[in-house]
């Protein structure tokens, strides 16, 4: 697939059409509606990386997502995967009561098959102190055989749907930064309710998925959620040329609902609202500038197929 730089699309901008700008929702925080959902999600989630995804890290991890919550973001995102990410989660949404259903809980599922999904959604249901997930998303897929399996007799979705009849979710979704294809793949297949994926400067140098998978998505009008807006920090001083401003402005300049981070401290969650509360979409000028300093950076693509 060839790589298509920011100035290829400059025509479709996508980022600064009315109805993107229609998606902003009044308060102090910039929200923005997550596809047809109906919900309005800030501009900045709380990702499962950082700080929760460890292991015996209570106090530092509940520390991060009290602030969190103190500062106004109401989308949480989590994974089995991420070892202890949603039994700290789930220690603090048992404080919540009635709060909870003012936040979006999105947890996934590394099964492919039904049984282990209807496992994975009654662990992650207990583990997070909730009686319902509002975003159920396959996670990270990567090859053709994982739809085959995902999309067939006792695969995946069959437990996906099975548990919205009965409540436990409300949407479903898949996880991706790999190959753009497969995610296209999986779009054509059933209407999922939400995308997460890769969004960073250094995604038009290699297997793009801004300029593919955020259309299909969208065409399809689908929620769209950012990751990798960092690359894992190799995109920010000193590893590489870009500054946190920089990369979370990037990411939220583009077709995207919401873009999520993870967070070591409380001190990195009060950043990056900060910056999230100031937002101003980039010009064609300065997104192709911010680019051009992941050019050489191979690092920010790490996560995708060699």
């Amino acid at each position: 697939m060839a790589a298509l730089g920011f100035a290829q699309i400059a025509d479709r901008a996508h980022f600064l059409t009315a109805s993107t700008a229609k998606k902003e929702a009044p308060g102090d925080f910039p929200k923005r509606a997550l596809g047809t959902t109906g919900f309005h999600a800030t501009i900045l989630g709380l990702g499962g990386e950082g700080v929760l995804r460890t292991t015996g890290r209570h106090k530092e991890a509940g520390d991060v997502i009290r602030k969190a919550l103190d500062l106004g973001i109401n989308y949480f995102d989590t994974a089995p995967a991420y070892e202890q990410s949603r039994d700290y989660l789930g220690l603090v949404f048992k404080e919540m009561g009635a709060r909870r259903e003012k936040i979006f809980i999105a947890s996934k599922t590394h099964a492919r098959d039904k049984r282990g999904t209807l496992d994975l959604i009654e662990d992650t249901l207990k583990r997070l102190n909730v009686d319902h997930l509002d975003l159920l998303q396959l996670h990270d897929l990567r090859e053709a055989r994982e739809l085959d399996q995902i999309f067939g007799k006792n695969g995946a979705l069959e437990a996906m749907e099975t548990a919205k009849r009965h409540g436990k979710i409300r949407f479903t979704g898949i996880t991706g930064h790999h190959d753009p294809e497969i995610l296209i793949d999986a779009m054509k297949k059933y209407e999922f309710d939400a995308i997460l994926t890769c969004v960073n400067p250094g995604d038009p140098y290699y297997l793009p998925f801004i300029t593919t998978v955020l259309p299909e998505a969208r065409k399809r009008h689908m929620g769209i959620i950012a990751m990798k807006i960092f690359a894992k920090g190799y995109l920010l001083k000193p590893r590489g040329n870009h500054n946190v401003q920089e990369a979370i402005s990037y990411a939220l300049s583009q077709d995207v609902d919401l873009a999520i981070v993870g967070c070591n401290s409380p001190d990195q969650v009060e950043e990056n609202v900060r910056i999230a509360n100031a937002f101003r979409r980039l010009s064609r000028q300065e997104l192709l500038k911010i680019e051009s300093l992941a050019k050489n950076n191979r690092y920010a693509w790490w996560f995708k197929k060699s």
